[in-house]
């Protein structure tokens, strides 16, 4: 490189630097000055040439050439070059080499350990001014080290002085206090010290705002809105989109639109970042078109911008939509973060597109983004797998998240209860509560108490309850209803009913539990009186409600009444009735026997009817004995969901009613051939804090051949009390002798005598079964409760069986 030394004489540099043409920094040259007027020019011109840390080490080296860099103002300006310019550690050297440090020199080091993050440094720093030197800070050393404060206790600390020293009237420090006070999560006093200010700035507005809406107070920040309109100050762009944020989370719709107008009125619509408050306002309100308005009017798009409008149609179910707003972003060649991806993942799941799932996964993968972005992409991707019934693939991703926060443990927790693995669901939960360092959440409970009311672990939901408890939670909405949930499905009616009235009943969801909870123990006429205690307390039901309320009134045969709160829900309520919805209205007439009706109802439907319509037809025809019907439902079912081996299972049991041999094991042939297997049947008991599993036709357990022997000795004192064995709920073309063996080893059978062999003699029993309690063990149950003197629980895939004194609380009706 070719260059020369400036000739330093008589104060003033008589050469400049000659700088080779591969040097970039483009120093100008300045030679043979003409008088000395000009000195302090010379070196102005050489500081505005630094544009790189390595151009300022080379002109601070001609400083200590020259002799200039002895000059303590000198000094503290490539204090501040070097920070400015991000070499952190040559303005630590610099710094230090200063014997003689004023308060601009302690200010500029302050100051370039908060330009360049080191906030700790920086309060270290002035703590260390306040200690050992003899030089006061002014009132330039408080707004940067109060922008370090990462604690209430330094920001106190360094307010306390500020009041000692008399600078809290300073416009710039006073504002500092404010957003220092915002910011750690004391908007209060935050806005106290703004209220004393003199004279306020457009950011002392902002900052007291977005304190407010921060810490969850957007009624205050609202109010702060007003009081600003009132002393004639105008929002500003930052303003706006604080407040924006303030409509979409507080619903208030009308007052974002008058935000929008007057974003458009003083030219602020175009602002990046208030276009962005808007996409998310509008996504907010479901209002997309909106949304898709603003985005497309932007003169310029940001990453954010990007973001938003995908996670507005991910938020709003358009999952096909975010996929071609992705493919969109990469044309106008603008890279994805790891907040684009999940969003993507989570459309990828919606869509059921396991191909594309896995791709996006790769896409994190190579990125390292699950490791180096903590675990919010890891967490999405683990809810993507869980989401795509690909809880293997979860769990891995899962297990190799470097760091695992609660949102990832709920995760994990909600993907394996939905899945259908309560059991493992409650696993995870217990090692979550074994985890140092994770504490249990909301959203911990809400995950976990689902799974427990599925199985019927009334023991390991109590012990939640309990810790649910102790962190104050259990009187939330959505814990408390989940726990109304669960003591229903437990056959705990009264406790979920006494947990229902102490819970806030201002939304829907508490409703909606309570009415499912009395439906599910055929409970029907006190569903549609919750259903109307809900309606006259002012509360406005959802799809969920007449979901609840359907399936009570087909659990108990309420037929009109089913059909009249269907037809309520639009004419009335504006609900548009899903498939679900025509689902359960199929099943009230299937179970009441009208079989041509439910055909009818289903071959009408304004919606192509899924398997599960067909599917409701098929086993109320297989209740009813309607071969014909079932044949019609069958073929649909064949059509829609192949792979579904509960559907082969009701045609094959249909045909065996019959004794149509043939075509049951044509319909079991089709079973092998598509390599399906049949669910086993099983049915649990929780007895001495331990749950005992049966299964039907299995005689593993240690006690089996007690329970065969005492089964076998009750059933013949039970025939005495004139029960019958019904084999026609035995599906096999065998000896008659050999169906009441059949019938004998049905698993509830084996758990109800587990129960009586365990427990003290007239104590309640409860068992939980998985698939449909059949006839004749639903007509042995209620001579056991009468011969037994027991109080019988069943909990079956349908209802509860309640059975007392030799009656069923479902009336045979089931």
């Amino acid at each position: 490189m070719l260059r020369l030394l400036p000739i330093y004489k008589d104060g003033f540099f008589l050469k400049s630097v000659l700088v080779s043409r591969s040097c970039p920094y483009g120093v100008k040259c300045i030679s043979n000055l003409p008088n000395r007027s000009t000195r302090a020019i010379d070196i102005e011109v050489l500081f505005n040439a630094c544009t790189t840390a390595e151009v300022v080490k080379r002109v601070h080296t001609l400083l200590i050439v020259s002799g200039k860099a002895q000059s303590s103002f000198v000094r503290t300006r490539l204090v501040n070059l070097y920070a400015h310019l991000g070499d952190l550690t040559a303005s630590q050297i610099t710094f230090h080499e200063i014997s003689n440090k004023d308060a601009n020199t302690w200010n500029s080091m302050v100051s370039a350990y908060v330009r360049n993050r080191q906030f700790h440094k920086a309060v270290k720093c002035v703590l260390k001014m306040l200690a050992i030197s003899d030089v006061k800070p002014d009132f330039y050393t408080f707004p940067p080290v109060l922008k370090a404060c990462r604690s209430l206790q330094d920001g106190s600390r360094f307010h306390c002085w500020v009041l000692k020293l008399g600078f809290e009237w300073d416009v710039y420090v006073a504002a500092s206090l404010v957003h220092m006070y915002c910011r750690l999560g004391y908007a209060d006093s935050g806005f106290t010290i703004f209220k004393a200010m003199p004279c306020r700035d457009m950011g002392c507005w902002n900052a007291v705002i977005s304190g407010f809406v921060q810490n969850g107070s957007a009624e205050e920040a609202l109010n702060i809105l007003e009081y600003m309109k009132m002393e004639g100050v105008d929002m500003d762009s930052v303003t706006v989109s604080t407040i924006l944020s303030v409509c979409a989370q507080m619903n208030y719709m009308l007052l974002g639109l008058l935000i929008h107008s007057y974003a458009i009125k003083h030219g602020l619509e175009l602002n990046v970042f208030v276009s962005n408050a808007l996409i998310n306002m509008y996504a907010k309100f479901g209002e997309l078109e909106c949304a898709l308005n603003v985005f497309n009017n932007m003169d310029g798009r940001d990453l954010v911008s990007w973001n938003s409008i995908i996670a507005a149609f991910e938020q709003n179910n358009c999952p096909f939509d975010v996929q071609k707003l992705f493919i969109l972003m990469q044309s106008y060649k603008t890279e994805p973060d790891s907040l684009t991806l999940v969003s993507l993942c989570s459309s990828f799941a919606q869509t059921k597109d396991i191909l594309s799932a896995k791709s996006a996964h790769g896409f994190t993968t190579r990125r390292y983004w699950v490791v180096e972005n903590g675990p919010i992409i890891g967490n999405a991707v683990v809810d993507m797998y869980a989401k795509l019934c690909l809880i293997e693939s979860a769990k891995k991703v899962f297990d190799e998240l470097a760091h695992k926060d609660v949102i990832s443990w709920n995760t994990i927790i909600t993907g394996y209860a939905q899945n259908g693995f309560a059991a493992e669901a409650i696993e995870v939960y217990n090692k979550m509560s074994d985890v140092g360092g994770v504490t249990r959440n909301q959203g911990t409970w809400v995950s976990v108490l689902p799974a427990c009311a599925h199985l019927g672990a009334l023991r390991d939901g109590t012990r939640i309850h309990c810790q649910a408890l102790k962190e104050c939670l259990d009187l939330d909405v959505f814990v408390g209803t989940c726990l109304v949930d669960l003591y229903g499905k437990c056959g705990k009616l009264n406790e979920a009913l006494a947990l229902f009235y102490e819970v806030p009943r201002e939304l829907s969801v508490p409703w909606n539990a309570i009415i499912s909870c009395h439906g599910l123990h055929g409970l029907g006429e006190t569903s549609i009186q919750l259903f109307n205690d809900m309606l006259n307390e002012g509360v406005d039901p959802d799809q969920v409600t007449f979901l609840s309320l359907l399936t009570a009134c087909s659990h108990s045969g309420l037929v009109d009444q089913g059909k009249a709160y269907f037809h309520m829900m639009e004419k009335e309520f504006g609900i548009r009735p899903t498939v679900k919805h025509y689902g359960c209205i199929v099943d009230l007439f299937g179970r009441a026997g009208l079989l041509e009706t439910a055909y009818d109802f289903i071959i009408n439907m304004p919606m192509k009817p899924d398997a599960t319509l067909w599917g409701a037809l098929l086993g109320a025809c297989r209740i009813h004995g309607n071969v014909e019907m079932g044949r019609k439902a069958l073929k649909n079912l064949f059509d829609l969901d192949p792979e579904n081996v509960g559907y082969y299972v009701l045609a094959s049991n249909l045909y065996a009613n019959f004794r149509r041999w043939e075509n049951v094991e044509k319909v079991r042939s089709l079973v092998r051939g598509r390599g399906l297997s049949k669910t086993p049947g099983w049915s649990s008991v929780d007895m001495n804090n331990k749950v005992e599993v049966f299964y039907t036709g299995n005689q593993t357990h240690p006690q089996s051949e007690v329970i065969y022997k005492e089964l076998a000795i009750l059933t013949a004192k039970l025939k005495t009390l004139g029960y019958t064995p019904d084999h026609s709920f035995v599906l096999q073309d065998v000896e008659d002798d050999e169906k009441e063996s059949i019938l004998t080893s049905h698993c509830e059978r084996q758990a109800i005598m587990y129960a009586i062999l365990n427990s003290p003699e007239k104590t309640g029993i409860r068992i939980y079964k998985n698939l449909r309690v059949c006839g004749d063990c639903h007509s042995l149950t209620k001579l056991i409760s009468k011969y037994t003197e027991r109080e019988i629980t069943v909990r079956d895939s349908n209802r509860f069986h309640v059975f007392r004194d030799g009656v069923c609380s479902c009336g045979d009706y089931w």
